[in-house]
């Protein structure tokens, strides 16, 4: 039996597993925090709610996770191709054999990837026509109610209520909601869609979206999409006041108004009480004045025409008296009219003979063509029995029956069709005869025109050979 050579080494035997655990021990003991500064790439956040992505420079790559819950608490959005600066721990991934930076904090690196982050996004936005001025509505004059969307305890709500209530005092609604940090774009775009989805009756005419000034990074929820999209949807006008007057984010070119200060945006909402009622007044005084002068001038103009007219009773008498001598000649017309009439009448009844005249008249002519009408109908009865009994005659004469008296025979055939051509005639045809006594007599015919031969009797005789 053989014995392999054992080699004895000083170097210590390990599994695969127990150096990757090794080395997973010692990274993370070295590499416990560490910044590191670099480009994101392939971000991918799948339905875990994990992200997973790498830090890249010109140079190298390291793999990067951000677990859900930190993820959630970032100040900033993860994106494609955006510089950043990450604080985590470093550690490995056994199964695989490569180390990882696990993301704790993360933040933009410097101002500039910041506003490069921002024009790219309001590029984005814009192109999509969620700031052309075709959206903009126009805010009411004089709102009723005015919903203030800001932090319920800093110095802005206190200024907007105060401003409000020096110029002309209105009822506010104030929705509470975080203008800052983690979580803040939620509450305002939460805020903006519960205006909205208030009853008509509870809802704001305007919403005021405040906050006061700050750093870039401080201004970033009203940088955020959702909160852009949330106010170009919005059916109630907004205006934005967003930090002080060189401040811009993007929630204020998707707005209604951008007002530079939260102040301002009170003074944008409603007017001047006090200017309103000098106008009012003024206006006032003004249309007196006018009125007063159009009443001077009509009063002057009527009292020239009056002088012209004269004295409206002496035309009123003149006018009585015409009226008088008329009626006077009207009466004297009618009089006349009525002896005219009157003798023409009496004319025409001189002419025109009593009634009972024109009755006897009348009597006697309907004598007279009552006895023309007897006589005339005795004369056309007479002349038409004359004329009935010869034509009776005449018919005795021509009568069938007198011919049958004579030895004259009809003959009939089966539908009781007088017969009156022999050619008409068949053998064996059966005819009825009708003699003078109107006593008929069944006959068959047996000479004549004969049957046409029937094939089918021929047939059935067959053939004697």
């Amino acid at each position: 039996m053989n014995e392999q050579p054992t080699q004895n080494s000083n170097v210590p035997e390990f599994s695969v597993s127990e150096l990757a655990f090794s080395l997973k021990r010692t990274l993370e003991d070295n590499y416990a925090r560490v910044c590191v500064r670099g480009e994101l790439s392939r971000v991918s956040i799948p339905k875990s709610g994990h992200m997973y992505s790498s830090l890249k420079d010109d140079k190298s790559v390291i793999d990067a996770v951000c677990w859900k819950g930190v993820l959630s608490k970032l100040s900033i959005k993860p994106e494609e191709g955006l510089e950043v600066i990450c604080v985590g721990r470093i550690t490995t991934y056994p199964s695989r054999s490569n180390y990882q930076l696990i993301i704790e904090t993360m933040e933009l690196a410097g101002e500039g990837a910041l506003l490069k982050m921002l024009e790219d996004r309001k590029n984005k936005l814009a192109a999509e026509g969620l700031f052309a001025k075709e959206k903009k509505r126009t805010p009411p004059f004089l709102p009723q109610k005015i919903g203030v969307i800001t932090s319920p305890t800093g110095a802005v709500i206190r200024d907007i209520l105060h401003r409000l209530e020096d110029r002309f005092p209105r009822h506010v609604l104030v929705w509470p909601v975080k203008v800052q940090g983690a979580g803040a774009d939620i509450e305002v775009t939460n805020a903006i869609n519960g205006f909205n989805a208030l009853p008509d009756n509870q809802k704001p005419d305007l919403i005021i979206v405040a906050r006061g000034g700050g750093s870039l990074e401080d201004l970033m929820p009203f940088n955020e999409e959702n909160v852009v999209r949330a106010t170009a949807n919005s059916a109630i006008p907004i205006i934005s006041a967003i930090g002080h007057e060189t401040d811009t984010t993007l929630i204020d070119y998707a707005s209604d108004m951008r007002a530079p200060t939260p102040t301002g945006a009170a003074e944008m909402a409603v007017p001047v009480r006090i200017d309103l009622i000098a106008q009012i007044k003024d206006n006032e005084m003004r249309l007196i004045n006018g009125a007063n002068r159009l009443i001077s001038e009509n009063r002057h103009k009527l009292e020239t025409l009056s002088a012209k007219l004269g004295d409206p009773a002496r035309l009123l008498d003149i006018r009585t008296q015409s009226l008088d001598h008329i009626s006077d000649r009207l009466n004297h017309s009618f009089k006349n009219y009525i002896s005219v009439k009157k003798h023409e009448l009496l004319k025409q009844s001189a002419r025109t003979l009593p009634p009972k005249q024109h009755i006897e008249r009348a009597r006697t002519s309907l004598n007279r063509w009552s006895e023309q009408l007897d006589h005339y109908k005795t004369r056309t009865v007479e002349n038409k029995n004359n004329k009935l009994l010869q034509l009776q005659e005449k018919l005795e004469i021509l009568s069938f029956e007198n011919i049958l008296k004579r030895g004259y025979v009809v003959v009939r055939d089966n539908d009781n069709k007088p017969i009156t051509q022999a050619k008409t005639l068949q053998s064996r045809q059966e005819v009825s005869l009708q003699f003078k006594d109107n006593k008929k007599v069944n006959a068959i015919i047996t000479t004549g025109k004969k049957p046409p031969n029937n094939p089918a009797k021929q047939q059935d005789q067959g053939s004697l050979f």
